[in-house]
Order: structure tokens, then C-alpha cells, then sequence
């Protein structure tokens, strides 16, 4: 027997006409099913990316079917437009059931059709309706014409639907693991065009089979009014794995901040690199072999091999126009400057309505980023393409530690989405490959630093002397990064221009990226502000 609580919600359920295929025709029910009850549901979702800004109205822009043989679910593009003045767009795909059970606490809204009490709810936590899509997308004709498009890869066959669940708690995404063999992410936040992650997904591992990545499986698409192809969900290999690059990095590092008192390294005494050098690892030094570890420097050693086969396949395209390599012209450049520009100005004008949260070094560096804008703004401004020979390729874009798995001895590249406060075209224009490199620069800094950060109780030396292991360890292990990562894409040919040129696209990068990291820190971790904010004194003090 149902509780009080239950009846009473479902006597309060509305009621509509008509059967639930029809649903969606129904204006009574898009006018009840938009109001506040779908705003207090998507505002508690973990993908819903507007909680920092005041939701207006929801509008639902077009809905399509997702069905077989009778069993119908809908698929909605629901547009949310903010008080700030601008807009996103979310996918919700949407189920009505009358076993209270299966409803939990993914109720959207209670209703009553054709005398049956139940629940809409997001259908993505219906096992019947994750069975039907992942038989859709196994299904799938070579050619598919219709609005909504199930695709596969030819190594898709041969198998039979056995179980999904979650994967786990994802941010902006949801993904599903069937058969303990495959991952299916559905697209929460979507963009009027084709995902980049679904295009380089399909075209690393299925067109160039680049191995380092999650084999692509299939993928579903819609067409939408506007006769745009819109990414839903994509389907990939699970890759058996001991976690991300970036847990696995931070374990390494803490050892070798453990070793610093555990083999009484003296850093003064250490021989040191420049920021930009190239080394082998047998070109390092036996006291920081010693102190870091040989087995650190050999992963990141890896990591430049797979980084630069990732970038090789990329350039290596010749037909496709969304992957042809193209050289650097006006174009990018006034749209490269123009981002930068509004970008450091805003965390120019965050840093300075947040300097009250700063104290120690954190607040030194700002006070030298106050004090020294306008040559920062010079090195942004001072990007000029007829001095650069090299070629810009599509690149990963957003690539950092925690996009990497870690395998029992390799290493494998995912989540090729883009910048999070990226546009969708902004995440496909084509950029040198030395900025995925200062991306992952970058993380190599946050790791570092985090690592002090995190577990100075662990360590007896002062945080001053902490933050000089911190920028030795760094050299080094951009350095062997470097000397690895060069010596492959040129064995490859592919063009990453001369040797200072690609100094200064590397400086370049690693100042656009740092720039772009102080906002997040200043506004959720202050004390974390540091990290960036030496980024940038090291870029423009070298």
C-alpha cells in the first residue's frame, strides 16, 4: 500500500487527455511541465552548468521520439535562458512510469494519464529505456536518414545488452557503462553543431586508429530544425584502468617530496635547467634522479610519445577539411587577441576587487601582475602571424592530468570536449599543438603545488623551501617533456615551426592558460591563486 505522503502527491497529480505518445502535443501539459516544477529539478542536477547566474524561463525548442517496437521515450532540447541575457541549451530525455519505485527521487513531475497515477522522470535512470538506446545504436543501418540518427563503428557487433549503471558522479555529463564493457556519455549541455568529442573520438580511433584513445563504438545524433546535426551521446570502449593521470602523478610527487628530507637533498646544490630546455633522462642529473625517482621521469617520458602520436595523427589529414592542417593567418590571429584581450581584463579587474583575500607570496605575485599589466598585455598584443612558419592542427584543447588514464603501463587520451567557457566554435578552430602541451604544463604545476599544499604536515622543511623544490621538480620535468615530445613530431614532420618560435607559442600558451586559471581560484580557493600567479611571474620574468 502506497504511504499518506504518496497519496496525497498522487491525488495532487495534474491530469491530462490523450495517451502518453501524444504527451507532447499537449500545450496544457508543456505550459504545466515548464513551470517552476522543471526549474527546481534541473537546478539540483549536477550537469546543470547555470547555477552561477538567475534562470528566467525554461522553453522547451523541440523534442523527437526515442523509441522501438512501441516502447516510446522523448528526447528534449530544452533552452534556458538566463537574467543575464543569455542562454543554454540542455538535453532531457524524459519516461512516464506508474511504478512508484522506479520514480525515487528522479520525480519531475506527477501526473495522471488516461486514469493511470505516475511520474515523469528523466529516463536516463530507466534501465528499460538505457537497454533500448545501446540496442538502437548496435541496430544502426550503414546510412541512417532520419531525424534522429543511430550510428556504429564496425567493431560494434556481436554482443547482447546484459546490464548498464552509472558510472559514477560526473559534473556536466552522464555516462553509462553496459556489459562492464562499454561507456555510453550522454551530452547534458549541447551546442548547435557536432561535439568535438564525438568528432575526435570517431576520428582518432575509428578513421586513424590512434590507439591511445577509447575505441569509438557508436554514437546518436538529431537533426534539428534548423537542419543542424546536434551530438546527444556517444559510445566508447571502456578502458580497464587504475584511474587518472592525475592521482596517479600526485603519488608520485608526494614520494619525492617525502625524499627530500628521507635522502637530505640539498637544493642548492642541485644542478638546475631553463624553463624551456630539452633533455633526456639520462641527461639528468643522479642527485634529482635520486630525489624525484627514475620511474616518475619515465611515465612522463611516455606521456610526451603518446602526447606527440596524438598530435601527429591530427596533422596527418588531408581530405577532411575539419582536420587539414592550416597555417596561421590574420584571421586567427585578430580572433586569438580579441579572446585574450576580454580575458585578461576580467581577471585583471577579478584580481583586483579580490586582493583582500591574498596574503604571503599569493599576494606579492598579484601585486607584480598589477604592476607589471601592461607588459602582460604587450606579450598577448605582440602575436604576430607572418613571423611563424609552423602549422595549426586540431588539438585536444582542454588537456590536462585528469583527462588521461592510467593503464597498467600506458597511458589513454580522452574527454576531447574542449575549454569549458569555450564556444562550440571556438572549441574547433585549430590551434598550434604546443597549446595542449602548455596545457598539460600547467597541470604538471597544479600537481606539484597541490602536492605541498595538501600535505605540508608531511614534509619538515619550510614552505619557502618547498616552493623551490616545487619549481626545480617543474623544470625537470617540462624539460624531459620536451626533449621527448620535439624529437617525436619531428621525426613525423609534423610542423611546429623553428626553435623560437616554438618558444614563444609555448610562453604564449602557458601565459593564456595561467591568465584563464586565476578567475576559478580567486573566485572558489584563494590560497590556490598562487599557482597561477607564479605561472605567470615565471613567463614574464624569463
Amino acid at each position: 500500500m502506497p504511504d499518506k505522503a504518496t497519496e496525497t502527491k498522487l491525488q495532487a497529480a495534474f491530469e491530462f487527455e490523450g495517451v502518453w505518445e501524444d504527451l507532447l502535443d499537449n500545450k496544457d501539459f508543456i505550459k504545466v511541465f515548464l513551470s517552476e516544477v522543471l526549474e527546481d529539478y534541473i537546478l539540483k542536477q549536477r550537469w546543470y552548468g547555470g547555477k552561477a547566474s538567475k534562470l528566467k524561463y525554461i522553453e522547451l525548442s523541440e523534442y523527437f521520439r526515442i523509441q522501438q517496437h512501441g516502447e516510446v521515450y522523448f528526447g528534449l532540447l530544452l533552452e534556458i535562458d538566463f537574467v543575464e541575457a543569455f542562454y543554454h541549451h540542455y538535453f532531457l530525455p524524459i519516461a512516464f512510469v506508474t511504478d512508484i519505485s522506479l520514480a525515487k527521487s528522479d520525480r519531475i513531475l506527477p501526473v495522471r494519464i488516461q486514469g493511470q497515477d505516475g511520474y515523469i522522470i528523466d529516463a536516463i535512470n530507466l534501465e528499460a529505456f538505457r537497454k533500448l538506446v545501446f540496442e538502437r545504436i548496435l541496430g544502426a543501418a550503414p546510412f541512417d536518414k532520419t531525424r534522429v540518427q543511430y550510428h556504429k563503428s564496425e567493431s560494434f557487433k556481436d554482443v547482447v545488452y546484459e546490464s548498464s549503471r552509472f558510472m559514477g558522479l560526473e559534473q556536466s555529463n552522464t555516462s553509462i557503462i553496459y556489459n562492464d564493457k562499454y561507456v555510453l556519455k550522454f551530452f547534458r549541455r549541447i551546442f548547435a553543431d557536432k561535439n568535438p568529442d564525438y568528432e575526435m573520438s570517431r576520428f582518432l580511433s575509428e578513421i586513424k586508429d590512434f590507439k591511445n584513445t577509447p575505441a569509438y563504438q557508436g554514437s546518436i545524433n538529431i537533426i534539428d530544425s534548423d537542419d543542424v546535426n546536434v551530438t546527444i551521446a556517444l559510445m566508447q570502449k571502456l578502458v580497464p584502468n587504475q584511474g587518472d593521470a592525475w592521482d596517479y602523478i600526485l603519488k608520485q610527487l608526494h614520494e619525492a617530496f617525502l625524499n627530500l628530507d628521507a635522502k637530505n637533498i640539498e637544493l642548492d646544490s642541485l644542478k638546475r635547467v631553463d624553463m624551456f630546455e630539452r633533455i633526456e633522462i639520462n641527461e639528468v642529473c643522479p642527485e634529482v634522479i635520486d630525489w624525484v625517482g627514475l620511474n616518475l621521469l619515465v611515465k612522463i617520458k611516455q606521456l610526451a610519445v603518446r602526447t606527440a602520436e596524438m598530435h601527429i595523427v591530427l596533422g596527418s589529414e588531408f581530405e577532411d577539411t575539419a582536420f587539414t592542417p592550416n597555417h596561421f593567418n590574420g584571421d586567427y590571429e585578430v580572433w586569438l587577441k580579441n579572446r585574450l584581450i576580454y580575458q585578461f581584463q576580467n581577471r585583471l579587474n577579478i584580481i583586483e576587487n579580490q586582493m583582500h583575500k591574498l596574503d604571503g607570496l599569493a599576494l606579492d605575485l598579484a601585486n607584480e601582475f598589477l604592476e607589471k599589466k601592461t607588459l602582460i598585455r604587450k606579450r598577448i598584443t605582440n602575436f604576430d602571424w607572418t613571423k611563424l612558419k609552423g602549422e595549426r592542427i586540431r588539438v585536444h584543447g582542454d588537456y590536462h592530468l585528469g583527462q588521461i588514464l592510467v593503464t597498467d603501463d600506458d597511458f589513454y587520451i580522452l574527454d576531447f570536449e574542449g575549454e569549458p567557457e569555450s564556444t562550440i566554435r571556438d572549441r574547433k578552430v585549430k590551434q598550434p599543438p604546443l597549446k595542449d602541451v602548455a596545457g598539460l604544463f600547467r597541470s604538471f604545476h597544479y600537481a606539484i603545488y597541490a602536492t605541498v599544499f595538501n600535505n605540508a604536515e608531511s614534509f619538515n622543511r619550510p614552505q619557502e623551501e618547498l616552493f623551490k623544490a616545487a619549481e626545480i621538480l617543474y623544470s625537470y620535468l617540462t624539460s624531459v617533456f620536451l626533449g621527448t615530445y620535439i624529437k617525436e613530431v619531428q621525426n613525423a614532420n609534423l610542423n611546429i615551426g623553428y626553435n623560437q618560435e616554438r618558444i614563444f607559442i609555448l610562453k604564449y600558451c602557458l601565459l593564456e592558460k595561467a591568465i584563464y586559471e586565476i578567475g576559478y581560484e580567486l573566485n572558489s580557493r584563494p590560497r590556490w591563486a598562487l599557482i597561477p600567479l607564479k605561472g605567470i611571474s615565471n613567463i614574464i620574468n624569463h
